[in-house]
């Protein structure tokens, strides 16, 4: 679980819920970090982390929008699963343990999934200089 990704879908699950709950989002912007520890839940940090999520934001009419709190689990872009707190104006608006749909991400049991999208590789750009000389039937003078 690496805590770009964390942050990125808390941000959109984020803006997502309060947009859906009414709220005029202008912007708002995450980071997430492992904290001090980095504490996990099982044998290894990758078996599962807890994430600490920090969102700052601000609505159209001009309060601060905070979402806060640990996530256990980020999935495929579509949701964070954990325990997160936003708040609105200084006001608790929602708390929530799972921000996102977890199944948007995840086909029906039997079946088959596609490979996801190759990543682009290298562009490569060409540049040809082209001289443009006056039609023959031109009467313009060359120049010296």
């Amino acid at each position: 679980m690496s805590t770009a990704a964390v942050a990125i879908t808390t941000d959109q699950a984020g803006t997502r819920e309060l947009e859906r709950q009414g709220v005029d989002v202008q912007w708002l912007t995450c980071t997430a970090s492992y904290g001090e520890k980095g504490a996990t839940v099982g044998a290894s940090p990758s078996v599962r982390s807890v994430a600490v999520v920090d969102c700052l934001g601000e609505t159209g009419d001009g309060r601060d929008i905070t979402i806060k709190g640990k996530v256990t689990q980020e999935v495929n872009g579509t949701c964070v699963r954990g325990d997160l707190t936003a708040e609105v104006g200084g006001k608790e608006w929602f708390r929530a343990d799972v921000l996102g749909n977890c199944r948007a991400g995840t086909p029906p049991a039997g079946q088959r999934t596609t490979a996801p999208p190759r990543k682009p590789g290298a562009t490569v750009t060409v540049t040809r200089t082209v001289t443009e000389y006056p039609h023959p039937s031109c009467s313009c003078f060359q120049g010296k």
